[in-house]
């Protein structure tokens, strides 16, 4: 597929608000990171794309479905973790993930034996023979994504889904993801505030900003700089260091409080960086490609809006 989702002239109003203006996307196969501000329409887009939320106007293909024709058959061929907690007081881990089997048409045992498997991909451990209530918040999300992924669906929605876990936990869901897009073959469209996680993960980016679609692009054309250069990490000093670099005539930039882009060197020795960093007395503690800054792509995006 070329696209796994297809939209065209979305719009929705909730009384004179515009919840979703005109939004046209075009989202490729792989991990898909949807970023924007709160209220800028990422909840009523996905709720949209479930057929949770009746649109206004607006036409589109999701997967081999036409949308919103075909809403009710497509969510069988998606598994979504909402932002907010959803379970039944009562059940067992293992039971919560079994029910959602048993909704999606699996039978009892094979929806008993998916549930294991996907409990253990999911790390939820001997913690699936608890009661959910008792599950803190990092847990519940464990449990959710183990609920999205029981029917094996070719796209899943993943609405903050590390929201609660601390940054091990974090890494390693990050890492469950990865693997899903890269050796499961499967569609990812993960909703966040956190930019480090579409840092590490994502493919292709969409920012919305009060309803409308700002920026639409793959990860490696938006830290893609205008003019190619290098990124120099310091642990301190970056101004003095950049101060020093150009009074050497070497062209460069502080960028953050740890970082300058230098210019102007491409293919060329790096030995000038290192002299004028013993010279200078500022401590080199890694060289990357210049990329631009996704922090600041998502402001200017939402500035703009």
């Amino acid at each position: 597929m070329n696209s796994i989702i297809e939209l065209a002239h979305v719009s929705k109003r909730y009384g004179t608000r515009a919840a979703l203006h005109d939004v046209e996307l075009n989202i490729p196969p792989g991990i898909t990171g949807l970023l924007g501000p709160n209220g800028s329409g990422k909840s009523t887009l996905i709720k949209a794309i479930l057929g949770l939320v009746k649109i206004d106007s607006g036409t589109g293909r999701v997967l081999d479905f036409k949308w919103p024709e075909q809403t009710r058959a497509l969510r069988d061929k998606i598994g979504y973790l909402p932002e907010d907690d959803c379970y039944i007081q009562g059940l067992q881990g293992i039971e919560s993930i079994q029910m959602m089997a048993r909704l999606s048409g699996l039978p009892k045992l094979e929806a008993l034996r998916r549930s294991h498997e996907v409990a253990d991909f999911c790390d939820i451990g001997q913690e699936r023979y608890r009661n959910v209530e008792t599950y803190s918040t990092g847990m519940r999300q464990k449990l959710k994504f183990a609920q999205a992924l029981v029917h094996d669906p070719p796209l899943v929605i993943l609405d903050e889904p590390t929201t609660g876990l601390d940054p091990a936990q974090r890494d390693e869901f990050l890492d469950r993801i990865a693997v899903l897009a890269m050796e499961k073959g499967k569609h990812v469209i993960l909703s966040t505030h956190i930019l480090h996680d579409v840092r590490r993960i994502c493919d292709h980016i969409i920012i919305l900003a009060e309803g409308r679609v700002c920026v639409s692009d793959s990860l490696a054309n938006l830290q893609r700089p205008i003019e190619a250069g290098i990124q120099v990490g310091v642990i301190s000093d970056a101004e003095r260091f950049a101060v020093g670099l150009t009074e050497r005539g070497i062209r460069a930039e502080v960028t953050s409080a740890q970082y300058v882009k230098i210019s102007g060197l491409d293919g060329q020795p790096l030995d000038p960086l290192w002299k004028a960093s013993v010279e200078l007395g500022v401590v080199i503690q890694r060289i990357d490609e210049a990329r631009n800054s996704l922090e600041q792509t998502f402001l200017d995006a939402v500035r703009a809006s």
